[in-house]
């Protein structure tokens, strides 16, 4: 077996800073202290695959950013990553490689430099969820998740199948719309259980009794302690329940509502001092993506572990309409920090609001 490894070290690094991607953004955020994400989680990928391993796989990668530095055992080195590095360098990899399959670290940008690389060659791919966002259905849940997948996928366990390669459009989308579209197709191991699927948007229209009843619910919340601070979660839904209640949150961002006054769109740094200020009680609410079930690791990466501890993991409040329950069996959170998840996780059951005062328990996944 024959694994090709690549990083697209630029990914996921303006998701604490409250970027909405990376794309054509590297420098400025990593001017702004942002730290190395789809390398880190690379390397978790392969030390669990080295765990999981029990016969020799043949690793291939670049030396350097894209491959080598993340690698904790050994591997055979193919070339060396340019001193900068664009969706080329990504296109150059891969077309310069045949292996039996690609594990990559990035984001939905990089699936698409990688799947137009590929051109007619059927190569499967799993990925390494490492950018702000990931829609496509190549991407396994965490990066032990994608270890588990390359295991199976060499042992004969998983077959392979087609599945959609998404994207947004970066310049619509930091502008606060939300414009999906296919780009294509891949192949990838096909794992219910370990890779995420392609996200879905759920929207209908008589739904809108149910959004003004769930708004009444925050308003009441807010009647009983006025001093309640809110952390609003990205997503349609949520935008639509804080426009009932008269307040206007960012669409993609993460925002504050406490005592009448909006913070809104908040990164990290801003969302720490904010609620450092704050000695009430907080509730954050976040609204899981559909077809995907995450609550927390993909889209909103300002929320980050020392965020969360902040607001605590007691604190959080799912909501999602009827709709969108129908396909939501359970709950994934990915935040990047393992002993968070695993704080999480092991309360085995989030609430979810699907109403006024109505809440129903939704199982968190184990992985």
């Amino acid at each position: 077996m024959r694994l090709a490894v690549i990083v697209n070290p630029d990914a996921g690094l303006g998701g604490r800073l409250g970027f909405k991607g990376s794309d054509g953004r590297a420098a400025e955020a990593r001017a702004a202290g942002a730290q190395d994400r789809a390398g880190p989680r690379m390397r978790q990928c392969l030390e669990k695959l080295s765990e999981l391993a029990r016969e020799p796989i043949e690793i291939v990668a670049w030396d350097g950013r894209m491959g080598g530095d993340w690698i904790p055992g050994e591997y055979t080195s193919t070339g060396v990553t340019p001193e900068f590095t664009d969706a080329s360098s990504t296109s150059d990899f891969i077309k310069a490689h045949s292996p039996d399959l690609f594990l990559y670290a990035g984001g939905d940008g990089t699936t698409r430099d990688i799947v137009e690389a590929l051109d007619e060659r059927n190569i499967p791919l799993v990925g390494v969820p490492g950018g702000v966002k990931m829609h496509s259905g190549c991407f396994a849940t965490t990066p032990k998740a994608a270890a588990e997948v390359v295991w199976s996928f060499v042992t004969g366990d998983l077959m392979v199948a087609r599945t959609e390669v998404m994207d947004l459009d970066e310049e619509v989308y930091r502008k606060g719309e939300w414009k999906v579209r296919m780009y294509g197709e891949a192949f990838t191991p096909a794992s219910p259980r370990w890779m995420q699927g392609a996200k879905e948007q759920v929207q209908r229209e008589s739904e809108e009794e149910t959004l003004e009843a769930m708004a009444m619910h925050v308003a009441s919340l807010i009647e009983d302690d006025p001093d309640l601070m809110i952390v609003w979660g990205s997503g349609g839904t949520l935008r639509q329940i804080c426009l009932e209640n008269g307040f206007d949150s960012t669409l993609l961002g993460i925002d504050i509502q406490h005592r009448g006054q909006m913070y809104p769109d908040l990164n990290e740094e801003g969302l720490l001092e904010r609620i450092a200020t704050h000695d009430g009680k907080i509730l954050l609410l976040l609204s899981p993506m559909g077809g995907q079930g995450f609550l927390i690791g993909r889209g909103n990466l300002q929320l980050s572990p020392d965020v969360l501890r902040a607001i605590g993991t007691d604190n959080i409040l799912g909501i999602a309409t009827p709709a969108k329950l129908l396909g939501l069996n359970e709950l994934r959170i990915d935040t990047g920090d393992e002993n968070l998840d695993s704080e999480i996780r092991a309360k085995k059951y989030l609430k979810v609001l699907q109403g006024y005062r109505t809440t129903r328990v939704i199982r968190v996944a184990e992985d």
